[in-house]
């Protein structure tokens, strides 16, 4: 048989195949193992997130000189503190090697022997001779194979998705007052009348800086509203700009096919439509720049109006070019009379918050000076 066909029959996909299908059936199983540790470790029988508990003590001194000593705690997620099983196949090496070692040797011997013996005159004469041959046939084949899988994992540490997750609840994550005592200079516990006014203190500062919270959350809720008024006014704008271009695309189409005549008038309707233009552009941009002013003078003013408050003296391009009132015709006065609505009800609120917290604030102060 040929040396080649030896190997005829070697089936070479399968060869190289099932260590592939294995790599990927166990990359399979492997990310099966990381999800289900997620599931398990990470939430609870109701899907909530498993949180640990960090307790922690805290030290303070309030604005009377008295000192103050909190029991702090901090829950974080126990997928954050805990490493993830996350192992991964990186790499897949095949090596099959075919090794064939063949030789042949031949040998061949063959011996014939023959003598006589006699007397030549006086000498007595012996003879002998001899031929030799000697023939073997020797052939050796030496045929090996080797087969190599090396597969290489590693664990890649917490998934990326996972790991954004956690940095959001991080960014929302902080630590909570379980207790606190109130204590002297000394640091001895307060008793009696020392302890009745450190803790009134302490219940007005708390008060102060709720009041505090709620009016960053009321203002950051009513600059929101506002944005969404600019981003009306720009889309108001806008439009009123492809207005003007399509009516002076009509008057490009009508220069220099009149007389000269009918040319300047072409001229001087061009030139009042970029008047007409400019006129709305000024009044919405600066409804744009000042629009927290604006809804602040509504507010101050009293006024509940159901439609676009002439506070704003917001100006509209009609379809013939010309600069006129802003009106209920145009394509974003509903959505900007309920943005207003809901800007101008945002602002009542904080100013209601800034009167409460002044307010709180001057409780303090004398409660300080008592």
């Amino acid at each position: 048989m040929a040396i080649a066909e030896q190997f005829a029959g070697l089936n070479m996909d399968q060869l190289m195949g099932a260590p592939l299908r294995a790599a990927v059936d166990a990359s399979l199983q492997l990310a099966e193992s990381t999800a289900d540790f997620i599931r398990k470790v990470g939430f609870d029988q109701e899907g909530k997130v498993r949180t640990v508990a960090f307790g922690y003590q805290r030290h303070g001194v309030n604005p009377d000189g008295t000192d103050r000593l909190e029991e702090m705690q901090v829950n974080v997620p126990l997928l954050a503190v805990v490493p993830v099983p996350n192992l991964q196949v990186d790499e897949v090496n095949l090596l099959f090697d075919i090794e064939v070692k063949q030789s042949e040797r031949r040998d061949s011997s063959m011996e014939l022997s023959a003598g006589a013996s006699g007397r030549l005159g006086a000498l007595k004469v012996e003879i002998t001779g001899s031929v030799s041959a000697h023939q073997a046939n020797i052939r050796s084949t030496d045929n090996s194979a080797k087969y190599h899988v090396d597969i290489r994992a590693a664990n890649h540490g917490t998934p990326e998705g996972l790991a954004r997750v956690l940095d959001l609840i991080a960014a929302n994550m902080s630590p909570l007052l379980v207790g606190s005592s109130l204590r002297d200079e000394n640091g001895q516990t307060l008793s009696g009348p020392f302890l009745a006014r450190a803790e009134r203190l302490q219940e007005l500062r708390a008060r102060v800086s709720r009041a505090e919270r709620c009016l960053q959350a009321a203002k950051e809720g009513l600059e929101i509203r506002l944005s969404q008024l600019r981003r009306l006014a720009t889309a108001q704008l806008n439009a009123y700009r492809e207005t003007a271009a399509r009516l002076q695309s009509e008057l490009d189409e009508l220069d220099g096919m009149g007389t000269t005549e009918q040319d300047e008038q072409v001229g001087r309707q061009s030139l009042a439509y970029s008047g007409a233009l400019e006129t709305v552009r000024r009044s919405w941009e600066s409804f744009a720049g000042k629009t927290g002013d604006y809804i602040r003078m509504l507010a101050d003013s009293g006024q509940d109006p159901r439609e676009v408050s002439g506070l704003f003296a917001l100006k509209a391009l009609d379809q013939w070019g010309n600069a006129v009132a802003y009106g209920d015709s145009e394509s974003y006065y509903a959505a900007l009379g309920a943005a207003q609505k809901s800007a101008l009800e945002s602002q009542r609120g904080v100013d209601r918050l800034e009167e409460e917290l002044l307010e709180a604030k001057a409780v303090y102060s004398q409660a300080m000076g008592e």
